[in-house]
């Protein structure tokens, strides 16, 4: 095991499952000791579908408040993979206006639901075609995509996660862990299953917790997600990176979910006590 004497992480978190106005979404973010937020929607507006006005009053928001984005969590990729391949294209430009202007080098993106009946091996094919073409736009603008394993989209196993990064092969693609995720389309043990396999491209954590019996969300530590597993292997392999709390308690929708004030707290609250219990600060 590694020194960990003095790791510190970087917590942040989905700002729109507290409230819909960002500088609600700040006010108790900073509360509980978070520097940055990961930005998706903001006055109930999507990120990719903010006017310049509003990223421009986003940002002062930001800026007035002394809060960092970690990162840009756009909706890129969470559309049928029918849809053709400039449709995406298109959504992730306005994704980069919106990291560019908002001073963050990650854009959380997925990889395509596809129809009902639909074998998930049919899809590969046009699925990296897409990854590939939105990892060259990301590539030209200067930033990083973090591909998340959302659940029923092509990458929601630790072995399709790793076949799109891996076919891809671009340092402007890379991945977003989430364990819950993996719980819910029943990956067993989400540590001993994918984190060996996906480490060597993992960039970026994001906090929540499932339970494999009910698929029900949990804080951090309350379900199967093996979660202390591996924030402790992240320790011990020098990870200094983002933790983003997307807690997921109150309601969950096919663009995001939402916590309120109160289920954030206590989602927040859970997951630095396992920090604690690693000896891991969140700044």
């Amino acid at each position: 095991m590694s020194d960990v004497s003095g790791v510190s992480w970087q917590l942040s978190g989905f700002g729109d499952e507290i409230d819909p106005d960002p500088a609600v979404q700040v006010a108790v973010l900073q509360a509980l000791g978070a520097n940055h937020i990961e930005v998706r929607s903001a006055w109930g507006v999507n990120v990719v579908d903010l006017d310049n006005a509003q990223l421009d009053r986003l940002a002062g928001v930001l800026a007035e408040r002394g809060m960092r984005v970690s990162a840009i969590a756009s909706p890129i990729g969470k559309v049928d993979v029918s849809l053709p391949v400039e449709h995406e294209i298109e959504r992730l430009g306005r994704a980069i206006e919106a990291a560019k202007r908002l001073d963050s080098r990650y854009i959380r993106v997925f990889s395509f639901y596809r129809g009902a009946g639909v074998p998930v091996e049919s899809i590969r094919e046009a699925v990296i075609t897409r990854m590939l073409a939105l990892a060259e736009s990301a590539d030209a603008a200067g930033v990083v995509l973090l591909h998340e394993n959302e659940k029923d989209i092509y990458g929601d196993t630790p072995e399709r996660c790793l076949d799109i990064v891996e076919s891809v092969g671009s340092s402007a693609l890379r991945l977003a862990w989430d364990s819950a995720n993996f719980v819910q389309v029943g990956v067993g043990r989400p540590f001993d299953d994918g984190y060996e396999l996906l480490r060597p491209h993992l960039e970026y954590l994001q906090v929540k917790d499932a339970l494999s019996a009910t698929s029900e969300v949990v804080p951090a530590g309350e379900g199967d997600g093996e979660v202390l597993k591996t924030i402790t292997a992240l320790r011990d392999d020098g990870y200094v990176g983002f933790a983003s709390l997307e807690p997921h308690l109150t309601d969950v929708n096919a663009l995001g979910g939402f916590s309120g004030p109160a289920a954030f707290g206590v989602a927040a609250r859970a997951f630095r006590r396992l920090t604690d219990q690693i000896g891991v600060t969140l700044a």
